[in-house]
């Protein structure tokens, strides 16, 4: 009984480096030849058209335009780090032919230059995205920051409106502590009000919070394409497992 655990765990721990391995590479050789784009169906898709059980995982890249997010001590904005790894994601995803959707791929506030209430608009414009599909999952890109500088590492919120959002936050965090992040004990936390789009959204959702910008030595390594590559195997490794889960 042992032996035939450990076996199992042997074997689950090689399968995932493998497909790490793999993710990573080809995510160099998307960059190589794609110049890091990759043609994904926009928000304004027609959802009649797709097949009822094709799931949709909508990659949303936090913050934009007007509002930058956090900062390191230097200047660079989250907002730019959360599209190279979202982006990252998308082109790795669309290889495995998977459906995505992007909720922002450039430099944009999802919110009318009139409104008075930007903010909210922009976060409504992406809840509205996971809305207009029957079957999707919603991964949302971020960075952290703290005012103590010491704190680091990967930290993923889900959404407490559905059950399957838990799976895929266990699945990304666990991988990040086994793969990425050796000293990072986190657990995932259920979200609050606190969190917009998580407390509101009623589909499989997760916010993926990839590192510390206060933290300096974390905030160079998110600033590194090698890092970002990394980040971006392990959280599109994760939402394949949890693909293959739901089929």
């Amino acid at each position: 009984m042992i032996l035939n655990s450990l076996s199992k765990f042997f074997w689950r721990r090689i399968s995932f480096l493998f497909t790490f391995s793999v993710l990573c590479m080809l995510i160099v050789s998307v960059t190589y030849f794609a110049g890091e784009r990759i043609t994904s169906a926009d928000a304004g898709k027609d959802t009649a058209a797709m097949p009822k059980d094709e799931i949709t995982v909508i990659i949303d890249a936090g913050h934009g335009g007007r509002d930058g997010g956090a900062s390191t001590e230097d200047g660079v904005l989250e907002k730019h780090l959360n599209l190279a790894v979202a982006k990252k994601v998308q082109a790795l995803l669309s290889c495995a032919n998977v459906n995505v959707v992007m909720t922002r791929e450039s430099d944009i506030m999802l919110a009318d230059e009139d409104s008075s209430h930007k903010k909210r608009d922009d976060l409504n414009a992406r809840l509205h995205m996971a809305d207009a599909y029957e079957n999707c999952v919603f991964v949302s890109i971020h960075m952290n920051k703290f005012p103590v500088a010491k704190y680091s590492g990967l930290q993923v919120y889900y959404s407490k409106n559905n059950e399957e959002s838990q799976w895929l936050a266990e699945g990304i965090q666990a991988k990040a502590g086994e793969f990425l992040q050796g000293g990072n004990s986190r657990t995932v936390k259920a979200a609050d009000d606190s969190i917009y789009i998580l407390h509101n959204i009623k589909v499989p959702a997760v916010l993926v919070e990839c590192g510390f910008l206060s933290n300096p030595e974390e905030a160079a390594l998110l600033q590194t394409e090698a890092y970002q590559n990394k980040l971006a195997a392990l959280i599109c490794a994760s939402v394949l497992e949890y693909l293959g889960r739901a089929d």
